[in-house]
């Protein structure tokens, strides 16, 4: 589903911006502001991007807990306050171009989930190397360049900074802070990918609690297993043990049992 989401919304994003000035000069984001008009096609956008943040923020507590649960929180945090505070504060054009930046690499990722839970390593790794390539792209290049460069220098252009300046330029570095945290990871998982010819796990955890279980379901089949095989060693050991005996030495009794003398 979530899958669905990114792809939706970012080809909503380039459908809503392709026509949009500011999508090609960035220096657009700040002509007539603060009074620049709300059209439809961004409220419904904005709506869209919000409650999807919202609802992940609601399931949190509920999925698997990563290595990177708490940047979780932050970036969940961070990407609700902007999405508000851009909207309050009217940044509604720098807004649009952040949320369709982090979609463009989203909907690698969720294909690539996808392919390793149906151990379709190829693809999988395939999709991986796509969507790092598109990631550190996207967001150690296009947003420093086309977000934080605009917001720190070309609005000071425009408009002098007040309040909402400070705090929605906050909010943008703790993103890119982010952005360097799992490029980091991502990074790694490339390196090792590179060295060794296949995708590790998921760096951001040791494990997923679906592959606990299954390793658990594996463990009581092995245990089940070796139970199973040490009895039957038991029993043919002692099948074997009391044929290699001497049949003068057993007694017939009448019901068909044998009985040692």
């Amino acid at each position: 589903w979530r899958f669905t989401f990114y792809i939706i919304s970012f080809f909503t994003g380039l459908a809503v911006l392709y026509d949009k000035p500011w999508l090609w000069d960035h220096r657009e984001c700040w002509t007539g502001y603060p009074q620049q008009p709300l059209q439809p096609s961004l409220f419904w956008y904005y709506l869209l991007e919000l409650s999807f943040y919202w609802s992940l923020v609601f399931t949190l507590p509920f999925d698997v807990k990563r290595k990177d649960f708490k940047e979780q929180i932050v970036h969940h945090a961070a990407t609700i306050f902007l999405i508000s505070f851009s909207y309050c504060a009217n940044y509604i054009r720098i807004g649009t171009l952040v949320m369709v930046i982090h979609d463009a690499s989203d909907c690698f990722l969720e294909p690539t989930k996808i392919f390793n839970y149906m151990k379709w390593k190829k693809t999988c790794d395939s999709l991986f190397m796509i969507f790092s390539a598109v990631f550190l792209i996207s967001r150690l290049v296009i947003f420093p360049y086309t977000v934080l460069y605009n917001t720190y220098y070309y609005s000071m252009e425009i408009f002098q900074p007040f309040f909402g300046y400070y705090f929605m330029n906050a909010l943008l570095i703790i993103l890119q802070l982010l952005h360097v945290f799992w490029s980091c990871l991502i990074i790694h998982m490339v390196y090792k990918f590179i060295l060794q010819g296949t995708m590790e796990k998921d760096m951001r955890s040791d494990t997923e609690e679906s592959d606990k279980d299954e390793d658990r379901e594996n463990i009581r089949e092995k245990e089940k297993n070796g139970i199973t095989y040490f009895s039957n060693i038991t029993s043919n050991s002692y099948i074997q043990r009391n044929e290699s005996e001497p049949l003068n030495n057993r007694t017939h009794l009448t019901n068909g049992h044998v009985k040692e003398r």
